[in-house]
């Protein structure tokens, strides 16, 4: 459960702060459904850029924005795409949903809100005090940093040294404080020991979303509902929502399959993880190139009794792939050999390098389970390639410059030609297994109990189902709050 006990001298000054900046704090009701966003606040929103550092883009962190980059408002069904039989080889059909139009241009940003958000509406948090860390392979920290300077206060990114230059860039831009920890993606426990130094100090306090179930309250309640719309929206008689596939990062948005699987009960949930880094299927390690997701541990927030299929992706298919979707040579191809249309070939660029990895995991899930046209397999884009610019240049250094022929290699090879080896369907202990992968992390090295542990497996109705609940308490708080601070009354 999320500890919603207030402490009124941190209110105290988190009011203070809200008048002082003009805050209003957006409900998880409200991000599930913008169009209950008070009108005062929509028309202001239309003169507000997506990326503004402007607290009225609190209520941005939605998967229904319009995909306007200046003054959009909100629409019914979330941005998505449509990934057709002609590119996937699959006969299903695959969508996703779209992170590229959050503010950030990355879902994460609703992670950290749910983690924040507890802490700031109950004082627990106190801006007068402490600095808000964002331990993170990448985007959390965005997400991070961008809530904190919202909220008025001082956000502390932690990530890994080796992703993307413009991961860096973005988070100095900001007024971030950036502390840069060995390593790649799968280098966490340094992220983590970085971590439990700075909680030495009180002045920081940690919102460490491989534990905070504020995460995985967001994904559940916002992200579950949004795909539960989408395929709504799209489904033709006799479709049915077969499968689920996310790469575990923080695992957050596995909850979004708890959801799912509450909705549509026969659907199956899959994880994904880099081929180079096995954590799930093999007890693994090692380095791996799918930026913005974690490996070697398992996070205390991912309900893994819950989960159905461990997939491992290739990050060689998805540095490909990412060339393919943004390069004249290989968009020419999608157009002229696979008859692409010009607005799903834009689309493509809005896949992230981990975005490009859940729709591997689809793909592979969908002939596992030889899914057919009347199959629907759901995922998400947590990023777009504007985060991977650099990647893009370093990848031409490697490979020499793009062709058209590589772009014909690189389909056929990295997504026809996927197989289905280096998967799992996870029997009941195998799921133990795993589970029980989370005591040398979380026990062992992070102060949790191992009866906290066995309850994560054992009580699901005190532990994944009563924090999903909380967000109706959450909304209550916020409420209350955005009353006293009396932002809305003015605005």
């Amino acid at each position: 459960m999320i500890d919603l006990t207030k402490n009124e001298e941190g209110l105290k000054h988190n009011l203070a702060k809200a008048k002082e900046n003009g805050i209003i704090i957006p409900t998880i009701h409200e991000m599930q459904h913008p169009e209950t966003i008070p009108e005062k606040v929509q028309e202001k929103l239309k003169g507000v850029g997506l990326w503004d550092v402007n607290p009225l883009n609190l209520f941005r962190i939605t998967w229904k924005n319009e995909p306007k980059e200046m003054g959009g408002l909100f629409q019914k069904v979330p941005n998505y795409i449509e990934f057709p039989s002609e590119l996937t080889g699959v006969p299903c059909r695959i969508i996703a949903m779209v992170g590229k139009w959050f503010p950030t241009g990355c879902h994460k940003v609703g992670a950290s809100f749910g983690c924040l958000a507890p802490r700031l509406v109950t004082g627990q948090f106190d801006v007068e005090k402490h600095k808000a860390v964002w331990p993170s392979t990448g985007n959390y920290c965005r997400g991070g940093a961008f809530n904190s300077r919202l909220l008025g206060a001082q956000g502390v990114a932690i990530l890994p040294a080796e992703m993307s230059k413009e991961r860096f860039d973005w988070l100095h831009s900001i007024g971030a404080e950036v502390i840069a920890t060995p390593g790649c993606e799968s280098n966490v426990k340094e992220i983590f020991d970085k971590t439990n130094e700075l909680k030495q100090d009180p002045g920081y306090m940690i919102f460490n979303q491989f534990e905070e179930m504020g995460n995985p309250l967001w994904h559940y309640n916002v992200t579950g509902s949004a795909l539960a719309d989408v395929f709504e929206a799209i489904r033709r008689p006799g479709d049915r929502f077969a499968g689920a596939c996310f790469t575990s990062g923080s695992a957050g948005t596995m909850s979004t399959g708890d959801r799912l699987k509450e909705l549509y009960p026969a659907l199956k949930l899959g994880v994904g993880e880099a081929l180079q880094c096995p954590t799930i299927l093999n007890n693994g390690f090692g380095g791996h190139r799918i930026e913005g997701i974690g490996d070697k541990h398992i996070p205390w927030i991912h309900n893994v009794k819950n989960t159905d299929m461990a997939i491992a992706i290739d990050d060689e298919d998805s540095q490909r792939l990412l060339r393919l979707f943004n390069t004249p040579e290989g968009q020419k191809y999608l157009k002229e050999v696979l008859k692409l249309d010009d607005e799903l070939i834009e689309k493509l660029t809005w896949l992230g390098i981990s975005g490009i990895a859940n729709l591997l995991c689809c793909i592979k899930m969908a002939k596992y389970y030889e899914f057919t046209g009347k199959d629907v397999v759901g995922t998400v884009l947590t990023d777009s390639a504007v985060m991977y610019g650099s990647r893009i240049e370093e990848l031409n250094e490697e490979y020499g410059p793009y062709t058209e022929q590589a772009a014909e290699l690189d389909h056929n090879l990295h997504i026809l030609n996927l197989k289905t080896d280096s998967m799992l369907e996870l029997t009941y202990v195998e799921r133990k297994r795993v589970h029980n992968l989370k005591y040398y992390t979380w026990v062992e090295q992070q102060g949790k109990t191992a009866e906290e542990l066995n309850a994560l497996w054992y009580d699901t109705e005190g532990t994944w189902d009563a924090v999903h609940a909380q967000a109706k308490e959450l909304d209550e708080l916020i409420s209350e709050f955005n009353e006293a601070a009396g932002v809305l009354k003015q605005l």
